[in-house]
């Protein structure tokens, strides 16, 4: 049999971070995506390491959409050699000129936290992953390409953009490779982030029927939320807000810059206007947040579901859109009585960590997520239940209130995957199961087999793994590089590491006896000597 192409999976394969695809035809080789790996330790060490392919080889990237894990290594490619184009929707490259550059400053940023602490440990240096100049120089590729308009980008591939549903330019990508070995176009569609049914601003994911090969996100393979209007999403919302600052302290929301902070303020601004909520000052404090604002509201004619007339969206006199360091810091002298937006959604990165230590260890204030939390993160750790967390190396009580809610995911769940791959049937070759972690993955197989598909044709890729795409098949060749276990995807050492410290600590404190404190540090000694 002749192979038509090779795919490779170069992230998010059993993860849910660091999406990046490798299509080989021929001599011609292209991405689908480069995004940045996020979570614990291990797996963000991935991005310090080289591509497993060689980006000067690569003719040009298509991309999904804006996030980071899947645009946030583009510059790491343009400063590896990558010369050619990247494609993408008029919206993700708008939101794109702010976002690489904000990734470029964190890169560098954390390089000097580190060189300041290896320095007085007389280790050599580091160098940011990218810094602010191989940004630059990845924004000066971008090339915007409207939805559902055919365009071709090597001789003989032919791309459309289809409407995700995700995010704001988010997009599915359907691929006709016209010049195969063995003659006969090859159609291949890769689903991006998909959105859920209902989600204000963006309309239901869409994209046609029949391909030969489907990657498609699994992010909520294992999981229903359950069903909700947007109506309902906003009641659920006003009732935790309501509790929230009754309670006497102030709300605190971890949230993604882009998206799911603009959801927010749309969703509390209706709350505001109807006075379904207190009057209370709204901080949006992200300077990347208050960026993708305003790209949102250029894009304002385009946006469905909007309840507030189109000049006034993001513009309620209660809102405050914190962009300065002086001002962030003001807001932590506020004690009660305030709504807190602010990046990241994991708590991973930025002033939300500033927002966490003011007001975690108060009995009165209110932490509340509105999404995934990756395991390894700071966000993961406090929706587990922890009642201790460390916050830029200090230890800290959680007291505060930690509330979930589900509906703001901006990825589809478990039956809304299923519907759009049913949607696209039939599938001639097979359908890959990638971006999401082996849980999800398997549930959302066992879901589609149920519902009729063939087992034979569901694709659980591996870490780095190689097909070849074959006629009414897909062959796997192993893997292309091994830079990280399987089990380090979900947890790894560092988080043992970092619980079991938690759990030392509250075990002493626990212990009133110093003798029976000092019998528990005997035996970890003990066991440290063994072998």
């Amino acid at each position: 049999m002749v192979t038509m192409a090779t795919l490779t999976f170069c992230g998010a394969a059993g993860t849910v971070t660091g999406s990046c695809s490798l299509i080989e035809n021929g001599d011609l080789r292209f991405l689908v995506d480069c995004g940045l790996y996020q979570g614990n330790k291990s797996v963000r060490e991935l991005n310090i390491q080289p591509f497993p392919f060689n980006p000067e080889a690569v003719d040009f990237l298509v991309l999904t959409h804006a996030h980071i894990d899947h645009s946030g290594l583009i510059p790491k490619l343009v400063k590896a050699g990558f010369k050619g184009p990247i494609y993408a929707t008029q919206a993700t490259a708008d939101l794109l000129e702010f976002m690489l550059p904000d990734s470029a400053s964190i890169q560098e940023s954390n390089a000097d936290r580190l060189n300041r602490k290896r320095r007085r440990r007389n280790l050599p240096e580091i160098k940011p992953v990218y810094d602010s100049d191989d940004a630059a120089r990845a924004l000066e590729k971008l090339h915007p390409i409207e939805y559902e308009s055919w365009f071709e980008p090597a001789t003989g591939v032919h791309v459309c953009y289809w409407n995700a549903g995700h995010i704001l330019g988010s997009a599915s990508v359907e691929l006709r490779l016209d010049e195969t070995p063995s003659g006969n176009p090859l159609r291949i569609l890769f689903s991006g982030d998909l959105g859920p049914d209902e989600k204000v601003f963006h309309p239901e994911p869409d994209a046609p029927e029949g391909f030969d090969y489907i990657i498609c996100e699994s992010t909520y393979g294992g999981r229903d939320r359950d069903d909700y209007t947007i109506e309902e999403r906003r009641a659920t919302l006003r009732d935790e807000l309501r509790r929230g600052l009754e309670r006497g302290g102030n709300v605190v929301i971890p949230s993604f810059a882009v998206e799911r902070s603009q959801e927010l303020l749309h969703d509390i601004g209706v709350l505001l206007v109807r006075r379904e909520i207190p009057q209370a000052t709204v901080f949006l404090d992200s300077p990347l947040a208050r960026k993708a604002t305003e790209v949102f509201i250029r894009h304002a004619t385009s946006l469905e579901d909007v309840d507030v007339p189109t000049e006034d969206l993001f513009r309620d006199p209660h809102f405050r859109l914190v962009q300065s360091v002086d001002e962030s810091k003001a807001i932590n002298k506020i004690k009660s009585g305030a709504i807190i937006i602010s990046a990241s959604g994991m708590c991973d990165a930025g002033r939300i960590k500033h927002h966490l230590i003011n007001n975690i260890w108060r009995e009165e204030s209110t932490v509340l997520f509105v999404g995934y939390q990756a395991p390894g993160t700071l966000g993961h750790v406090l929706t587990s239940g922890s009642k201790d967390v460390r916050i830029h190396g200090k230890e800290f009580k959680v007291r505060a209130a930690i509330r979930r809610m589900g509906n703001y995911s901006a990825h589809a769940d478990q039956g809304e995957l299923a519907d759009w791959i049913t949607e696209r049937s039939p599938v001639v070759g097979r359908l890959f199961l990638n971006h999401g972690e082996d849980d999800a993955r398997k549930a959302l197989s066992e879901l589609l087999v149920e519902r009729g598909l063939d087992s034979s044709k569901i694709v659980l890729p591996s870490f780095d793994e190689h097909y070849e795409l074959v006629a009414g098949t897909a062959e796997s060749k192993g893997r292309i590089a091994e830079r990280i276990d399987d089990r380090a995807l979900e947890r790894d050492w560092h988080s043992d590491y970092a619980v079991f410290i938690l759990r030392l600590a509250d075990r002493l404190e626990e212990t009133a006896d110093p003798k029976k404190r000092t019998l528990i540090i005997a035996r970890l000694s003990e066991a440290l000597d063994q072998d």
